[in-house]
């Protein structure tokens, strides 16, 4: 019995001692009952605000693996929302990725996620961060099998993408190096690469990390189901899906939402795609009063005017979105950025214009959303890169 207990105790102690100068996981949600309606795609929040009515307290941002981060150190008064980054591995659809989810499991990128902590943490703004979004969808480099089931090999298994997410969260947690060396080791990962004392502390940002599959693999097979790239809910701190008007199956969004609980939920892209259908932004928002963990949803606006998803094309569905927006329920700015600084009187507010990496990637999705396993045509034309349509 003596020996039990001792072997527990020691047990509690190792894992103190994994934990020990880690950073902890924080979701940062809306204020209670309240679920934010943010924009993710393009570089202006201004058109979109004024064809719902209210600003976005949430934008998001599309970057690639390995590029520098030094733009985000700035910490831009002047914009009013939330920060959102993707960061995927390549910088378009077809493109290969700069790196394997392996590369980054192994370590070989901690000195970009090094310093993108640092520079998260010294902007000061709450970011929310959705790694290798659709990882199930072979459209992107880090995806795990080819549009026929065939597997693209060990450096983008799903083992790897696991291991890779978790090395990302833990680095960009930040913390005391030699805490994140223990966590690494007990994962079967190398420590932190850059030539650090176990005593140095990584940045500490205010981030949180939204794991965000497709609600079904593409292809549609067992091993690229959501589950197969589940990396643990100590790493997760938001769940999610993408959801387009072109394929609106709320029968499998339910089934996903029902598997995956114990987080909050978020709609990281959704978007009308080529029909006015206002039908679809009424059910999409009672489907979100019907679901009280979705906490936000972002819509896609795509990366230049007058793109597909661009609300411009969809007056009725607009006008159904303004409606719902008025609603107390969807704030138009986060708390840290409800109240304004007193400006001087006559005294012109700063243009709130997001900041833009230096090489912009694309977003996971195709540029015409299709149903799980469904092939997108693909259009290549001289001295213009493939496009999915």
């Amino acid at each position: 019995m003596r020996r039990l207990r001792l072997s527990g105790v020691l047990a509690v102690l190792a894992l103190a001692l994994a934990l020990a100068g880690t950073a902890t996981a924080r979701p940062y949600l809306p204020p209670p009952g309240k679920v934010f309606t943010g924009l993710t795609g393009g570089t202006r929040i201004g058109p979109y605000e004024r064809m719902v009515g209210k600003h976005p307290p949430v934008f998001e941002i599309f970057m690639r693996w390995n590029t520098p981060t030094g733009w985000l150190a700035a910490p831009n008064r002047g914009l009013r929302t939330r920060l959102a980054l993707h960061i995927g591995t390549a910088s378009g659809y077809g493109g290969a990725g700069v790196i394997s989810p392996e590369g980054i499991a192994l370590g070989h990128s901690d000195r970009f996620l090094i310093a993108l902590g640092r520079n998260l943490a010294h902007q000061g703004r709450i970011a929310y961060i959705r790694l290798m979004a659709e990882m199930n969808g072979y459209w992107n480099a880090y995806a795990a099998f080819n549009a026929d089931g065939t597997s693209r090999g060990l450096a983008n298994s799903p083992y790897f993408y696991r291991q890779a997410w978790r090395r990302t969260v833990l680095i960009l947690r930040g913390g005391r190096v030699g805490g994140i060396d223990r966590r690494l080791r007990s994962l079967g990962l190398p420590p932190v690469r850059e030539r650090l004392s176990p005593r140095a502390r990584l940045g500490r940002p205010k981030v949180a990390f939204l794991w965000v599959p497709q609600d079904a693999g593409s292809p549609d097979i067992p091993a690229n189901s959501p589950r197969a790239f589940w990396p643990g809910g100590a790493y997760v701190d938001w769940v999610g899906t993408d959801f387009y008007a072109s394929y609106p199956n709320f029968a499998l969004l339910d089934g996903y939402t029902a598997r995956f609980t114990g987080k909050p939920f978020v709609l990281s892209e959704w978007a009308l795609y080529g029909a006015d259908d206002p039908a679809f932004v009424a059910q999409l928002f009672a489907w979100v009063r019907a679901h009280p963990r979705v906490r936000m949803l972002n819509y896609y606006q795509g990366f230049s005017a007058g793109s597909t998803p661009d609300l411009t094309h969809y007056p009725r569905s607009r006008r159904a979105l303004r409606v719902r927006l008025r609603s107390a329920r969807f704030p138009a700015y986060a708390p840290e950025y409800a109240h304004p600084q007193r400006r001087r009187r006559h005294h012109k507010p700063p243009s709130e214009r997001p900041p833009l990496p230096p090489s912009p990637a694309q977003p996971p999705t195709p540029l015409v959303p299709s149903p799980p396993g469904a092939a997108p045509l693909r259009l290549c034309l001289p001295l213009v890169p493939c496009l999915k349509l």
